[in-house]
């Protein structure tokens, strides 16, 4: 409750993908605390300790408040029209004199949290035209939308677990007790997982990492790294070899099942098992146990998509899903219905319709690999990257090789960053925009809605009033629009439409239009905007409900089991098993995984005191044989050295990692001069992405492989004295 002095104000939370409920309860522009929204009928008052940034972000001194320009190493403060101008004149004499893939695009992860950047960024694209568009997707989910796309006719016909009603939930590369969730909405999900045993479910965690979401397992297999392909495809030639395949409603709608059947022949449990680490009898065990489920789901996360055959993963997870009978059922793998349907308004998505110049790796939807950004920068081709474009990303520390592409940025021609931070990629940048912070702007969950285990919909207005002279997200990618934009009369016409708009009018008409709308009838009883903001708390939709065939977008309307691309990247898989790389004996060579905090969201949360406090949790985890095998000792540092880079850290000896295998957590790094990040600069850590490798991807889909890279460990001298 909140006192006589105080306001209560209700949102969602948009710092990760749970979309917590909370209650922020202010004393003007003071905030005195923030909680979780018990009255929230998706969260149910759960709340983790990234909310509280909400206050760190708004009040961080380091947080920039005016657009910055530089002049060698340093910046100066300047005015809005005057840094648009300069920005949008710089793009255009750099388009025009070398071409329109002279320019660059990198979005990083907090767009898709955003509402405004998630509508107006993609006419600014269409206006840049170039085909060096990258993003976080590419090393983080890229094989699922390749899957839906192949499978279902549509990248985002993601299936998602339903959690909430599954007897049998089987979960490989995943961590959501620490991630809250990834692909998969649900908050609170401790309590959902505890909710599952409680009712006599079981939950299998598969994993290189005995992680915090395998603690709550009835069990737990190590597994080695890139080999989940091999177990999938034992679990199901078991399935089929034991007459458990019953697709069910919908084997009529299937196509290729029998050569899923044939496929899976080749990869009996006994071919698997030592290259997975798993024995033989337990794979197969776990296959019958999975088919035998009254209701089942298998869900795989980053472990498995940031891997060589990540994009075989995803196909085999939805084909274990579909042979069973547990797709598209209460209990299994399910798709959403959201109150602003993305699918009817977000395109099909397409591959290799181009490839990037360097190594030609293929597009997905228009993007293509990240990894493959800093050569196309460095390259001495006339057609090089030249000027690039960051959007709330920070690639140096997110995307593999990470000293590879800061050296790459220190070669571009033109740099700017829409960012709220000087970070250790926007130090590169001539000019930095800084955007308005999460509470000083309108927010509805566009994509997190189209994940979440739980039809829902939740409006959270603006708390505060921007500062003066501050822009939003939304209004600086419109101006630079203006400014960069060519064309006919209606298309300026179009472009002035859609400015006066907003956001919160785009909305409204996309809630209108949706499956819960009223339609364009002025007085129809659906969900509106108006309506939508009036309850505070949200409003529950509903549990999914069984929607195949008719919202599938497949020609015909049919799923197909065995698309050609798919099937033929086995034949890298065959090669893998024939001669499979294993662990070096004697080198001293590991496999480096990463991992996940529940008070860390990537690179971005390291600046606020509140999710700093305690033990370093930039430590390396390593097994206590492979400690013993190198003569080390716990909470000594070592070096950790891969092909691409050298990093320090503290070791932590642990039997929660398999031997073989050593663990780095994701985001740190924040050791470069020249920021202005106080808080992280003061607890650096080591970042794991200096060791990934750019060369290691799916070569499928392009994806990087940033689990299973190749590593030594040394033991550092102990200082002098």
């Amino acid at each position: 409750m909140s006192s006589p002095s105080t306001t209560t104000h209700y949102r969602a939370c948009n710092l990760c993908e749970a979309i917590c409920g909370i209650e922020i309860e202010h004393s003007g522009d003071e905030i005195v605390a923030i909680r979780g929204d018990r009255e929230d009928p998706f969260s149910r008052g759960h709340v983790c300790p990234k909310a509280v940034a909400l206050k760190d972000i708004q009040d961080d001194p380091d947080r920039l408040r005016r657009p910055l320009r530089r002049t060698g190493t340093e910046w100066s403060e300047v005015g809005w029209p005057e840094a648009l101008d300069e920005v949008a004149a710089r793009l255009g004499a750099i388009r025009r004199e070398h071409g329109r893939d002279s320019l660059a695009v990198y979005l990083g992860n907090p767009n898709v949290h955003n509402l405004g950047v998630l509508l107006y960024g993609p006419p600014l694209l269409r206006t840049l035209r170039t085909r060096n568009r990258y993003s976080a997707t590419s090393v983080d989910q890229l094989p699922h939308h390749l899957a839906a796309l192949e499978m279902f006719g549509h990248q985002l016909m993601l299936p998602i677990p339903d959690v909430d009603r599954t007897d049998f939930l089987l979960m490989l590369g995943a961590n959501p007790v620490a991630s809250n969730g990834s692909l998969m909405t649900a908050p609170g999900i401790e309590r959902r997982l505890k909710e599952l045993r409680e009712r006599g479910g079981v939950l299998v965690v598969i994993d290189p990492r005995h992680t915090e979401t395998a603690r709550l397992a009835d069990r737990h297999h190590f597994i080695r790294p890139g080999t989940d392909a091999l177990l999938l495809l034992a679990l199901l030639q078991t399935i089929f070899a034991e007459g458990l395949a019953k697709p069910g409603r919908l084997a009529e709608h299937c196509d290729s099942l029998d050569t899923v059947r044939r496929l899976a022949a080749e990869f009996p449990p006994a071919r698997v098992a030592a290259a997975t680490g798993i024995p033989a009898a337990e794979i197969a065990a776990l296959a019958s146990r999975f088919a035998a489920a009254s209701s089942a789901v298998c869900y795989g996360r980053l472990g498995v998509s940031t891997q060589e055959f990540g994009g075989l993963c995803q196909w085999l997870i939805n084909l274990l899903n579909t042979v069973t009978g547990n797709l598209d059922r209460p209990g299994g793998a399910m798709f959403t219905l959201p109150a602003v349907d993305a699918l009817a308004s977000y395109g099909r998505g397409h591959l290799g319709r181009w490839r990037s110049r360097v190594r030609g790796l293929p597009e997905f939807g228009g993007e293509l690999p990240a990894a493959a950004l800093a050569e196309e920068i460095l390259n001495d081709e006339p057609q090089r990257i030249r000027a690039l474009l960051t959007l709330a990303g920070n690639p140096v520390l997110s995307t593999p090789n990470g000293g590879q592409l800061e050296r790459a940025l220190g070669r571009l021609d033109f740099m700017v960053s829409i960012d709220l931070y000087l970070n250790e990629t926007t130090r590169h940048a001539h000019l930095i925009l800084p955007p308005t912070p999460p509470l000083e702007r309108d927010h509805y969950d566009l994509v997190f809605n189209l994940l979440a285990v739980r039809n829902t919909a939740k409006f959270s207005p603006a708390l505060f009033r921007p500062s003066r002279g501050a822009l939003h997200d939304w209004q600086i990618l419109d101006e630079l629009h203006k400014r960069l934009a060519n064309g006919s009369l209606g298309g300026r016409l179009k472009r002035a439409v859609w400015s006066r708009l907003g956001p919160r009018r785009l909305l409204d008409l996309g809630l209108r239009l949706g499956p819960y709308g009223s339609g364009l009838k002025p007085f129809g009883g659906g969900l509106t905007l108006a309506r939508l903001e009036r309850q505070e708390h949200g409003i529950d939709l509903g549990p999914l409900e069984p929607c195949l065939p008719e919202r599938l977008h497949s020609p015909g309307n049919r799923i197909e089991l065995a698309p050609g691309r798919l099937v033929a990247d086995l034949d890298r898989l065959r090669r893998r098993l024939a001669a499979p790389a294993g662990l070096a004996a004697g080198t001293g060579e590991l496999r480096l995984i990463g991992r996940r905090d529940v008070r860390s969201n990537n690179s971005w949360m390291h600046n606020f005191p509140r999710l700093m406090r305690g033990r370093d949790r930039c430590t390396l985890l390593m097994h206590p044989r492979d400690a013993a095998r190198l003569e080390l000792s716990d909470e000594s540092r070592v070096a950790v050295v891969s092909r691409t880079g050298r990093v320090t850290a503290p070791l932590e000896i642990t039997d929660r990692v398999m031997p073989g295998v050593v663990s780095l957590p994701h985001g740190w790094g924040h050791d470069r001069q020249g920021t202005r990040l106080a808080t992280a600069n003061s607890h650096p850590g080591a970042s794991l992405n200096d060791l990934t490798d750019e060369r290691q991807v799916d070569l499928l889909c392009g994806t990087a492989a940033l689990n299973g890279v190749a590593v030594s460990v040394e033991k550092l001298s102990a200082p002098p004295g």
